[in-house]
């Protein structure tokens, strides 16, 4: 699967670029935003995730001649369109956040600048980079605020959305928190640590379970970790461990850990945990697996349970549990041959912000985030200024004395890349830090605390007029279109007569 194509996209894309062409617009100046309305899992926060992959898509656009072929035979373009795509390279400048970075709804978190047709072509393949990615690293911050100390492995490989998708998911998870993978690939790619167990398949191949533990600590005498619910964890599984145990540290060797994949996870790794301090092996791990997610090791950890290590599998490579599946991420036009564009609609909740904007964070003497402020590009926010809650139902406030960042850097001009990026590491740490940043009450499972955001008087204004020049515009087109009809009645009617 040719994921780097240009066909990677919807074909609505390419029908409006030449739409554009054949209108003479596509070389017209403009501005998209790309944001999400809701924070993923009824949560507080979200984690930016996937931008390096979505730059070295745009770094490489082009049309192959294969691609032009493909899209003459559909019969929907002419020639004129075809030859512009023979052409075409994307020659655009690009702002984002840092991979990494805490962000929350409706805020303007990648920005595009450029003509037209190049900037429409590229909303389905940066959703897609940013969306899913954006998605899991919000999980796996989630899943690892949830661990406390302990570690978390990600586990998903064999329920995420195919071979790319288990790729993005062991990055992404990385940079949310979740420090080591299953996948081996990923491993390779991204140097991940490679973190695994046996199946129950191995305990099966073998007579009896005493001899498959044997068999595997043979091989592995310092990082075997035994799987022991294959038949019964407590009459089973713990005595052949614990017997496997001792004939390992006889031999100068140390077990690594014990798995548990089923069963009450609270109760089992408890009496496991006791089982091992009284044998003398306080340092064996105890590994929890099975359908996990953030609300089952809060419960896990609530109640008690004694676990070192969680496995978490596919709610971690779906992005799945309440409020997720899917980052709702959007990309909309703000900008348009130098006027200001907004999608008023019949839903407020769906109206946009018009305008080229920037993104600025208030940060106290600590370093602890105060306030996200939405400002028009070439008016940046002071102490004192007045600000307006993007939550209608809040009232504005003043920016208290603070540090303001801009939260947005340039970070593709012209089409090209046009620094070095951090590593996955450096993103990883970055977001330990944003979550460190951020107050406690937004990392809450249940009802977190809304983060501050809010939009500058300057463009607030800016959507008051915008919103009314609109209005004007669509009351004077339909007052036309009823007079003309109305007129056409009664002519009509006048010829009947």
């Amino acid at each position: 699967m040719a994921t780097d194509s240009a066909l990677m996209t919807d074909l609505y894309e390419l029908t409006m670029m030449a739409g554009y062409v054949a209108h003479n617009m596509h070389e017209q100046p403009a501005c998209f935003d790309l944001f999400f309305r809701k924070n993923p899992f009824h949560g507080g926060y979200a984690v930016f995730a996937g931008l390096e992959t979505a730059l070295s898509y745009l770094e490489q656009l082009h049309f192959t001649a294969d691609d032009i072929s493909y899209l003459a035979s559909l019969d929907l373009f002419n020639d004129r369109f075809l030859e512009y795509l023979r052409e075409f390279r994307f020659h655009c400048t690009v702002l984002a956040p840092a991979e990494g970075t805490v962000v929350f709804a409706n805020e303007p978190l990648l920005s595009v600048h450029g003509n037209l047709a190049e900037a429409q072509l590229i909303e389905s393949a940066l959703l897609n980079h940013l969306n899913f990615q954006t998605l899991i690293a919000t999980k796996a911050a989630r899943v690892n605020n949830a661990a406390g100390d302990a570690a978390v492995v990600e586990f998903g490989m064999r329920r995420a959305h195919g071979p790319d998708g288990c790729l993005s998911v062991a990055r992404a998870a990385y940079i949310g928190g979740v420090r080591s993978t299953s996948n081996t690939l990923a491993g390779q790619v991204f140097s991940i640590p490679v973190k695994g167990t046996h199946a129950h398949s191995w305990v099966m191949a073998f007579p009896n379970e005493l001899d498959a533990f044997r068999a595997y600590v043979q091989i592995f005498p310092d990082s075997a970790i035994l799987l022991i619910d294959t038949y019964d964890t407590l009459t089973s599984g713990l005595p052949n461990a614990l017997r496997v145990a001792q004939e390992l540290r006889n031999e100068g060797h140390e077990l690594r850990g014990v798995r548990l994949d089923s069963g009450d996870p609270v109760e089992l790794s408890r009496k496991v945990r006791a089982a091992f301090d009284r044998a003398g092996f306080p340092l064996v791990r105890i590994v929890v697996s099975s359908e996990l997610d953030e609300f089952a090791i809060q419960d896990i950890r609530n109640k008690g349970g004694q676990v070192d290590i969680y496995g978490v599998g596919t709610k971690l490579a779906t992005g799945g549990g309440p409020g997720g599946g899917a980052l709702g991420g959007v990309y909309k036009l703000s900008s348009y041959a130098g006027q200001p564009c907004m999608k008023t609609t019949s839903d407020p909740l769906k109206a946009t912000l018009p305008g080229e904007k920037a993104l600025y964070r208030l940060l106290d003497s600590a370093d602890n985030s105060l306030l996200d402020i939405i400002c028009l590009k070439d008016d940046p926010p002071q102490t004192g200024d007045r600000i307006f809650p993007l939550t209608p139902e809040s009232q504005p406030l003043t920016v208290p004395k603070g540090e303001i960042t801009d939260l947005r850097h340039t970070v593709m001009k012209n089409g090209r890349i046009i620094s070095r990026l951090p590593s996955l590491q450096q993103s990883a740490d970055h977001c330990a830090a944003q979550l460190r940043s951020i107050p406690e009450a937004c990392l809450r499972l249940q009802n977190p605390a809304i983060y501050p955001v809010g939009i500058s008087a300057s463009l607030q204004q800016l959507r008051q007029e915008t919103t009314h020049r609109y209005s004007c515009t669509l009351h004077g087109r339909n007052r036309d279109l009823i007079d003309s009809l109305e007129n056409f009645s009664g002519n009509l009617l006048k010829d009947k007569a």
